[in-house]
């Protein structure tokens, strides 16, 4: 008999840096879902001796203390902290068949342990990051990255930061961040909070795009051409939409608790704030896609990869909030 029980995938990244292991780490809890990594078994069982790995299958449950693993092998056997460009096109396959399985409502959620970009681009395969490839192998025309949270000594409620743009030289900026481009994050940024987090009326703080949120056009003309029209229209439609407001005092408790999330303009405006207040408990999560997908906030940390020493609190809040998003679906 099939199980019951909502089933979450965990891409194990790439395997030459701690993703395996972090993916181990998941055995020091129990979960109200099934927990499946996808993975080479031989490697898992290597780099992660003393756990009980399972093999899936979805007609039958896990037995206690395994974890269970669906086998994608490897090209060449993988060596921790040294890359290979032979497994770059493992890596893509693990993600191949998360996203199938997450788009034929086989597995509930996927949760992504870190990859190395370069290697995979040095296979001679064009790779940007999981956000964009995701998108691709979905057929999502736009989608919006959001980082999220807690912070704080007595871990406040999660911290979000979505942004209008991503990977870009900061002089293309400005031109990115149109008004087309600003109403189309802000939909998805909406309808996503509303949707996957269960907040019937989100609000989003807005940040400006200049230093002071333009000073009135002193410092540059965008808040007032650009952002205020767009959220004066959305506010007509309900958004309940608060800025353009100053980056550099944006994120200070007495604002942060006006909101739900905020959309930082660029990468470097939201992020380096969020990663200092959330480091090691922070996650990444896709906004806009058809199938939920959140992930650690970290990198491949190749320097830890076999030591034991990898810190498995990301991993743990990815998937905190993979079964948040999942409570609130029909």
């Amino acid at each position: 008999m099939a199980s019951k029980r909502p089933v979450i995938v965990i891409t194990s990244g790439e395997p030459a840096g701690v993703g395996p292991e972090l993916c181990a780490a998941l055995a020091q809890r129990e979960w109200p879902v099934r927990i499946v990594v996808i993975g080479d078994q031989c490697l898992l069982a290597e780099r992660c001796p003393g756990i009980a790995w399972q093999p899936y299958a979805a007609s039958a449950e896990p037995v206690a203390r395994a974890l269970e693993v669906l086998h994608v092998p490897l090209a060449t056997p993988a060596v921790a902290g040294q890359l290979d460009v032979s497994n770059a096109r493992y890596v893509l396959q693990t993600l191949d068949c998360a996203i199938s399985g997450c788009i034929s409502g086989e597995f509930a959620a996927m949760v992504t342990a870190p990859v190395q970009k370069s290697v995979i681009n040095d296979a001679g395969i064009p790779f940007s990051g999981h956000t964009e490839y995701l998108a691709e192998h979905t057929g999502t025309p736009r989608v919006v990255m959001m980082l999220a949270g807690q912070y704080g000594s007595e871990l406040r409620p999660w911290m979000r930061v979505a942004l209008a743009s991503t990977h870009l030289a900061l002089k293309d900026v400005p031109a990115f961040v149109s008004a087309e481009e600003l109403e189309a994050v802000l939909r998805i940024l909406h309808t996503d909070l509303r949707d996957k987090f269960g907040l019937a009326t989100p609000r989003i703080l807005v940040a400006g795009l200049n230093p002071h949120a333009g000073e009135g056009g002193h410092m540059g003309r965008e808040e007032i051409d650009i952002l205020n029209p767009v959220l004066e229209r959305l506010r007509a439609e309900g958004m309940q939409l608060i800025g353009p407001l100053p980056a550099d005092t944006l994120f200070t408790p007495r604002q942060l608790a006006r909101g739900d999330a905020v959309l930082a303009m660029y990468h470097d405006q939201g992020l380096p704030v969020l990663k200092f207040a959330t480091f090691g408990g922070g996650i990444n999560i896709t906004l806009g896609l058809p199938i939920i997908r959140t992930s650690v906030d970290h990198g491949t940390a190749l320097d830890l990869a076999g030591s034991g020493r990898a810190d498995p609190g990301s991993l743990f809040a990815a998937v905190d909030c993979a079964l948040a998003m999942i409570a609130t679906q029909p």
